[in-house]
């Protein structure tokens, strides 16, 4: 599995939910991704006999990072970082050409002069945690609909911009917690020069492919080696994890570190209704009818199944997310728990008149509300939140039309996230060189176009003003062939242009953007007016009652900020088959067969009498995890990384609504099977000594 960011059915679902939920009961067993500034230390103690305490978080807390859709950690004190094989296999592809395949390869520079950037990646360390609470609710008081939504927005930016300014080495950003309940602004360090140091190949990594994909066992060497840099020379880092080449033993606590993404195990019922009946069936189809495209595109030749990997990779691991979110969603039983935990938190609110009078039926408001999400749903997400169909070329259009006409206004009148200093970010990635696979980015507007044709049906106006005349082929073939934005320089220029220049540029990605960005932002107004506003102060009364009902001390849903999760390695038994907490190097030998995905990778085959065979490879843990914390490092009770995590068990993709005790596992790759690989397969010793390994 990917545990990183799943972007796409992420951002659906986020759009979907736009609300609130609750949690109803206090955190049980291992439950629960914990802010740093509320971890139950003594609880945790008690449990497993640890000594933890506030400086050993914050040893963590300074060691852990945070990159594009994915969690890793800093582990020598050269900016080293370890984080998953599939959080740069983006930068390995970006850095290959069909001459260099350095995903099939693996990147294994012979020093550390040879480090090569990735296009567009950062690294971010979280150093301060403020709570901005009343500030924020202040904001929306008296107002309703978008009218609230751009208040806070404004609020936000205020309080981001106040802090960080324009400094281009910090990020601010105020985040909601417990779906409105509180705000903190988190603050970061970042670094914007990230190298790829090493990655191994891509068959190691992902050895099993799909059909091993949220299973267990495992033998995957899911790492990769990012380092970060600052005015061309790596980062000192200090504070970093040491690495520890043992592995753990069974029943031996640990603790994940990373940046969950995103969980909705406090929506109410009619929120996950209408995910289970409107959201995700449509998420679903569209995955799959995307993921073959695709296929049938990588089938055409060598130079195509190189740069579909990934994508393809990313589409097979949302497909299957999505896949087991609606598995839960769909099972009565789960749905009946999550209904008497409703019940019993109304009732509690019920019976008391102070409460019910302050926040009156939250539930009740959140019901009206999905109706109103129903019906404005679908042209919301074709033309505005899923506009391009996760092509690069119309995102960045997007992305500059948008600055262009935000650029216009007062700056006390633009939107949250176009202050000077956000123009002046974007500028900076919008000139950054980076390869463009353009036939996969054609198949994704074909994809887009036709799908919004269908749903939104021929008739429709804004579809009419989408296409013209065009078949969605033939425009998206056009405007492939035609756009400037595939090169940096003229990216820059048109950045730089007002929307009037924008329009005689003669750029037809810009064009099409131009032609639907009318629409798409009076359904994005409609939907803060009908559904993300409303929905927002519907979560302040929810979470007034879970606060007055359950009291202070619960974990948040995920917010793809900085948590950290507690746990013992462990297996599991299902259906009366006990699976166990380890698997070993040797199992990898056993497992090939010699056709895909069950083929050795090259240098594991040509290196098999060298490799231990008992290290320790994959392991499982019962740490509560989700999408986001790829990478994420698997850390001891002497504060000592022993692995990186980079799955989930079958059982823990209903994890978004829930955790089960008893079934939902971590997947980690073990740094004992790091090292042997690094040691005996790749021939590393310059990392190892990096390590701090002999």
């Amino acid at each position: 599995m990917s545990l990183r960011t799943l972007s796409a059915a992420t951002s659906v679902l986020a759009l979907a939910i736009a609300g609130i939920g609750i949690q109803p009961t206090p955190a049980r067993a291992d439950e629960g991704m914990w802010t740093f500034n509320n971890f139950p230390i003594a609880a945790v103690n008690a449990r497993y006999g640890t000594s933890i305490d506030q400086a050993w978080l914050d040893r963590i807390q300074n060691a852990a990072v945070r990159i594009s859709g994915c969690s890793a950690s800093l582990v020598s004190g050269e900016g080293l970082i370890l984080t998953n094989h599939h959080c740069v296999v983006g930068c390995v592809q970006d850095l290959s050409d069909a001459q260099n395949d350095y995903v099939k390869n693996g990147w294994m520079p012979a020093t550390r002069e040879e480090e090569k950037q990735c296009p567009g990646q950062t690294a971010e360390i979280l150093t301060q945690i403020t709570d901005v609470t009343d500030r924020v609710l202040a904001a929306g008081a008296g107002l309703e609909g978008a009218a609230f939504v751009q208040a806070r927005g404004a609020e936000t930016q205020a309080i981001q911009q106040e802090v960080c300014g324009d400094d281009v080495k910090l990020t601010c950003q105020v985040i909601s917690f417990y779906r409105g309940g509180q705000y903190a602004l988190y603050k970061f360090r970042k670094y914007e020069d990230v190298r790829l140091a090493f990655a191994p190949e891509f068959q190691a990594a992902f050895f099993g492919g799909d059909p091993d994909n949220f299973n267990f066992p495992r033998y995957a060497l899911d790492f990769g080696m990012l380092r970060i840099y600052e005015d061309g020379k790596p980062v000192e880092t200090p504070n970093h994890l040491t690495w520890n080449p043992n592995a753990p033993k069974e029943g031996d606590p640990v603790f994940v570190a990373g940046n969950p993404g995103s969980t909705s195990r406090l929506l109410t019922i009619s929120q996950l209704e209408r995910l289970r009946d409107q959201v995700q069936p449509l998420t679903l189809i569209q995955q799959s009818e995307l993921r073959g495209r695709m296929t049938q595109y990588s089938f055409t030749d060598e130079e195509a199944a190189r740069v579909a990997v990934d994508p393809i990779f990313g589409l097979e691991n949302s497909f299957k997310a999505t896949y087991g979110q609606q598995q839960a969603l769909l099972d009565p039983d789960f749905m009946q728990v999550k209904r008497d935990e409703e019940a019993r938190i109304r009732g509690a609110v019920e019976a008391d008149p102070d409460l019910t009078a302050r926040i009156g039926d939250p539930w009740a408001d959140l019901e009206a509300i999905q109706a109103r999400a129903t019906e404005l749903y679908l042209p919301y997400r074709q033309l505005e939140a899923s506009a391009g169909g996760g092509s690069t070329l119309y995102s960045m259009a997007k992305q500059i039309v948008r600055a262009s006409k935000e650029r216009a206004k007062p700056a006390n009148e633009r939107r949250a996230g176009y202050s000077d200093g956000d123009l002046a970010n974007l500028a900076r990635r919008a000139t950054q060189a980076f390869p463009i696979a353009t036939d996969l980015d054609q198949i994704q507007l074909t994809f887009w176009l036709s799908k919004t044709r269908e749903y939104l049906t021929v008739d429709n106006a804004d579809v009419q003003r989408l296409l013209g005349r065009e078949s969605p082929e033939a425009l998206a073939a056009r405007l492939v062939s035609g756009t400037g934005l595939a090169d940096p320089a003229r990216r820059g220029e048109l950045l730089a242009m007002t929307p009037e220049q924008l329009a005689a540029s003669g750029d037809p990605m810009i064009e099409l953007v131009l032609r639907n960005d009318d629409a798409a932002q009076a359904l994005r107004a409609g939907w803060e007016a009908g559904v993300s506003g409303p929905t927002a102060r519907a979560a302040e009364k929810v979470a007034q009652a879970r606060f007055a009902v359950l009291g202070s001390n619960q974990y948040p849903d995920a917010t793809f900020s900085l948590r950290l999760s507690y746990g013992q390695v462990q297996g599991w038994t299902y259906r009366g088959t006990q699976v166990p907490a380890f698997t070993y190097m040797g199992g990898l030998y056993d497992r090939a067969t010699g056709s895909q995905p069950f083929v050795l990778a090259q240098a594991f085959a040509d290196n098999e009498a060298k490799v231990n065979k008992e290290t320790v490879y994959d392991f499982s843990s019962t740490n509560d995890i989700i999408g986001g914390n790829s990478g994420s490092p698997v850390i001891n009770a002497a504060g000592e990384v022993i692995g990186a995590a980079f799955d989930g068990n079958i059982h823990s993709l209903g994890g978004a609504f829930g955790y089960d005790a008893e079934l939902n596992r971590t997947v980690s790759v073990s740094t004992a099977a790091i090292t042997e690989a690094l040691r005996n397969v790749y021939d590393q010793p310059r990392l190892l000594a990096e390590l701090g390994v002999e």
